[in-house]
């Protein structure tokens, strides 16, 4: 394990914070059920983290064998977080369940825009509107848990040179989901995705907000 892993490990080895938990009662729920995923799936590493917030958010630890990390993706977020890189969406209920505190981080979705593009190239609108986001790409973190015609999009862009900070990549179907993965593991780019038709926006919401959380205890500590 390298030292930035078990790093990002120790920090919450024996303390727990939740950024989105605003009451006691919230809390406490939240601590339980991370207490039981650290045993369930391992606290070694920040994949270890992300895996066990992904398995509480679908409440099912088979999520954490499904799970796939490409070039440290965690470090790479949390990076990119730091540097306040807009966080890309491709429908609304991502962007709303993406944490809100402890980033300066921009969070847009891909359904504000390139309404013209869906219309005349006869896309969907999450497609097109990370067409319409093209230029904004660089560098930023994209999160996708719902559109695999999207994430195969972006996927394109990459090849073709557009080089986001790191991908988070779950979308859920039967439809494209597993081959849009698939794909987006295969780049040299930063990734966590999942394996197979399963995956969805609690998934997608719950890798960030991990790497969220991981952020505010590095600019606490």
């Amino acid at each position: 394990m390298s030292k930035e892993s078990s790093r990002h490990a120790d920090t919450n080895a024996n303390t727990y914070i939740d950024p989105g938990a605003t009451t006691r009662e919230a809390y406490e729920i939240s601590k339980t059920s991370r207490t039981l995923a650290r045993k369930m799936v391992g606290n070694e590493s920040p994949e270890d983290r992300v895996r066990q917030r992904c398995s509480v958010a679908v409440g099912d630890f088979a999520m954490a064998g499904l799970l796939r990390f490409s070039l440290d993706p965690v470090t790479a977020a949390v990076a990119a977080l730091k540097s306040g890189a807009p966080i890309i969406t491709d429908i609304r209920m991502v962007q709303v369940g993406i944490q809100k505190k402890g980033h300066h981080s921009e969070i847009l979705c891909a359904l504000d825009f390139g309404g013209e593009i869906a219309r005349e190239r006869g896309i969907t609108r999450s497609s097109a509107g990370f067409v319409a986001l093209r230029e904004r790409l660089a560098g930023s973190i994209v999160v996708i848990g719902n559109a695999p015609s999207a994430l195969l999009l972006v996927c394109d862009m990459i090849r073709e040179g557009v080089r986001p900070a790191v991908v988070i990549g779950a979308p859920v179907g039967f439809v494209n989901a597993a081959e849009s993965k698939a794909f987006l593991r295969t780049l040299a780019i930063p990734s966590i995705s999942t394996e197979g038709t399963r995956g969805g926006t609690p998934v997608a919401v719950a890798a960030i907000n991990e790497c969220i959380t991981i952020l505010i205890e590095e600019s606490a500590s």
